[in-house]
């Protein structure tokens, strides 16, 4: 959903530093992870600029709003060197899209407004030669780079990839589709909500919750029902008047919330919660579901569940420091 307040684009930095054990013997070489967690603003950019840039045959990308010259440029010059490029930008947006919708279409980028069986096509990802995909919870805006957290995950999990590509094909072209899940994957309007229901009704320990919007009925019901049931629930979100019923309800079964202000120099923008951490049935979503009844039931958008330790270590030290630094309720 839209940014109800404008804010200026702050700096600020967030470091997070993960202590790594030391190695005492030699160890047998791991599997490569099919996962790579980008966090945002920490990491920068970068990576994402790379992931455009890696694309040999195909590159194709869902994206509410796209406001960043660097990415823009980026796609264009795949589509200079014989990369086909097409790209959906949310239709609703289009003040905000406009200019990159001009842009890329002027250079050689196949260009669409999202359909309008959607609320928002609220999305973000990218598609790198069917083979390979970037999950991100926040826009290609560079407005917000500065202040806005949040993550991104590239995905090497080949039926993750095909699935994301089925439903790019059939948006772009207008067409109805029923998104197939992959082996991870989390969609809007399809089965979302049913999904982080799931999430959070399986956990047995803690859930540990970031989210910019804390409004949907009923995954707040669930948080406040595992709260109840002795799950250590933690929240970290944005102090929203229209949320302060359900920060009381979190509390009064015994959670904990941190908020930042909607106007401040650091924003939550990140959508992600991780249940169970530091046990073998730790599960961690990110992607671009608020807790919204829109985002989840209205809208186009794409998450997914995993339980990569590498992942789920790093985003979880990235939220337990917001929620650390936040205003306690």
């Amino acid at each position: 959903m839209p940014r109800v307040i404008a804010r200026a684009a702050l700096a600020v930095t967030a470091a997070a530093c993960i202590a790594a054990p030391l190695a005492t013997a030699a160890a047998s070489p791991a599997a490569a992870s099919a996962y790579t967690l980008i966090t945002l603003p920490d990491d920068g950019h970068g990576a994402v600029y790379s992931f455009i840039g890696s694309a040999t045959h195909t590159l194709d990308m869902t994206m509410y709003e796209l406001n960043d010259t660097t990415a823009e440029q980026d796609l264009v010059a795949d589509a200079q060197r014989g990369v086909t490029v097409k790209v959906i930008l949310d239709g609703k947006h289009t003040s905000k899209n406009g200019p990159a919708y001009q842009y890329l279409r002027s250079n050689g980028v196949g260009v669409v407004y999202s359909s309008s069986r959607y609320y928002y096509t609220h999305e973000k990802s990218i598609v790198a030669d069917g083979t390979s995909a970037l999950i991100l919870t926040g826009n290609l805006d560079s407005t917000y780079y500065a202040s806005d957290r949040d993550f991104g995950v590239i995905d090497t999990d080949a039926a993750d990839a095909s699935a994301i590509q089925a439903v790019f094909n059939a948006d772009y072209a207008n067409a109805t589709i029923t998104p197939g899940d992959g082996d991870d994957l989390v969609w809007s309007p399809t089965d979302s909500q049913a999904q982080l229901l799931s999430l959070i009704s399986s956990a047995q320990h803690s859930l540990l919750v970031e989210q910019e919007e804390f409004g949907d009925a009923p995954l707040v019901s669930a948080l406040v029902a595992a709260a109840a049931r002795g799950v250590a629930v933690k929240v970290v979100t944005l102090n929203e008047s229209s949320y302060h019923a359900n920060f009381n309800a979190i509390t009064a079964a015994g959670g904990s919330v941190s908020t930042y202000s909607t106007t401040g120099s650091f924003y939550i923008h990140a959508k992600a919660i991780i249940a169970d951490y530091g046990t073998s049935s730790a599960r961690i979503f990110l992607g671009s579901e608020n807790f919204s009844s829109t985002s989840l039931n209205q809208n186009r958008e794409l998450g997914l569940i995993i339980s990569d330790p590498a992942v789920m270590s790093q985003a979880n030290a990235t939220i337990t420091s917001d929620f650390t630094n936040g205003t306690s309720w």
